[in-house]
C-alpha cells in the first residue's frame, strides 16, 4: 500500500502525522506548516482515506504495515509519530511493533483500550445521502439535516470532492469502513509494550480518555505523560490548535 503524503519542511528530524477516521492529511495542514520550521513533516492519508488507495482490507495491523512501508520507501530510519483517534491507534501499534523506528509517540484523544462501536449515526447519515442528486457541499449539508452535529457535518464535508464533472464523491471508502467499523474500536493486546517517550493528549470535554485509563496507558507505555487540553472535545487539535501546538512542541523539544 503506497500511501499518499504531503511532505513539508526541511528539518533534520522526521515528524509523521496520521489523521482519524473519516479524516485526511489536509486536516493537519495548519499545524504541520508550523512544525515544518523545525522538522520534515509527513502528513499521511491512511488507506481508504483521502488520496491514498482504497482497498477491501482494513485493520490496524495493515495500517501499521502501511506506515512501515512508507518509512522504508522514503528512507526514514526513525520518526516522531503523531496520531489522532484512529491514527493514534495505528501509531500505538506501530510503536509497539517497531520501537526502533518510533523516536517518540504522541497520541491525541484515544486510549489503548477497546471501544464499543459508536459511529453508527455517522455511517447511517453518510449512507442515506444520495450523492447522485447532491450538487454542492451546501446541498449535502442541508441533506444531512439535523441528523449530525454541525461540527461533525463540516468535518465530513471536507472529504467531499468532484469525482467527475457531474458527480461528487467521498474521499474515504465508505463501503469498506462501514463493513469493518468494529475493527476501529479494537484495543492493544495485553502484552503490547513501548518504552520510549510518549505523550497522550485528551480534550477536557472528551470522554475518549478517562482518568481510570491512566493505569492501562502506563502499563503499555511506561514513559507516558497525560495532558488535558481545556475547552476541547475529541477534535482537540482543531478546537484548540494553539494549546495543542504548544503541548506537542514542548514535548518534542525535550527529546
Amino acid at each position: 500500500m503506497k500511501l499518499f503524503s504531503n511532505v513539508i519542511g526541511k528539518g533534520k528530524q522526521e515528524l509523521i502525522i496520521m489523521h482519524g477516521l473519516f479524516g485526511m492529511s489536509d486536516n493537519w495542514q495548519s499545524l504541520g506548516k508550523r512544525w515544518a520550521e523545525d522538522y520534515r513533516v509527513h502528513l499521511l492519508d491512511m488507506r481508504n482515506h483521502g488520496r491514498s488507495p482504497h482497498a477491501p482490507e482494513f485493520s490496524y495491523e495493515l495500517m501499521a504495515d502501511d506506515l512501515a512501508e512508507y518509512m522504508n520507501d522514503n528512507g526514514i530510519a526513525e520518526a516522531h509519530i503523531i496520531g489522532h483517534s484512529m491514527g493514534g491507534k495505528v501509531a500505538m501499534l506501530f510503536a509497539v511493533l517497531n520501537p526502533e523506528k518510533c523516536q517518540s509517540l504522541i497520541v491525541a484523544d484515544i486510549a489503548p483500550k477497546a471501544y464499543q462501536p459508536h459511529h453508527q449515526d455517522v455511517i447511517e447519515a453518510l449512507e442515506a445521502l444520495d450523492l447522485d442528486s447532491v450538487k454542492s457541499r451546501r446541498e449535502a449539508n442541508e441533506a444531512f439535516g439535523t441528523n449530525l452535529e454541525a461540527g461533525v457535518r463540516q468535518f465530513l464535508l471536507k472529504s467531499l470532492y468532484w469525482e467527475t464533472k457531474e458527480r461528487l464523491n467521498w474521499r474515504f471508502n465508505l463501503r469498506v469502513i462501514a463493513k469493518e467499523i468494529s475493527k476501529v474500536g479494537e484495543g492493544l493486546a495485553p502484552n503490547a509494550y513501548f518504552d520510549r517517550p510518549s505523550l497522550f493528549l485528551r480534550g477536557g470535554d472528551s470522554w475518549y480518555i478517562e482518568d481510570s485509563d491512566l493505569d492501562l496507558i502506563e502499563s503499555h507505555f511506561p514513559q507516558a505523560e497525560l495532558l488535558t487540553i481545556p475547552d476541547a472535545g475529541h477534535w482537540l487539535h482543531a478546537q484548540q490548535p494553539q494549546a495543542f501546538y504548544e503541548a506537542v512542541s514542548d514535548f518534542l523539544g525535550g527529546q
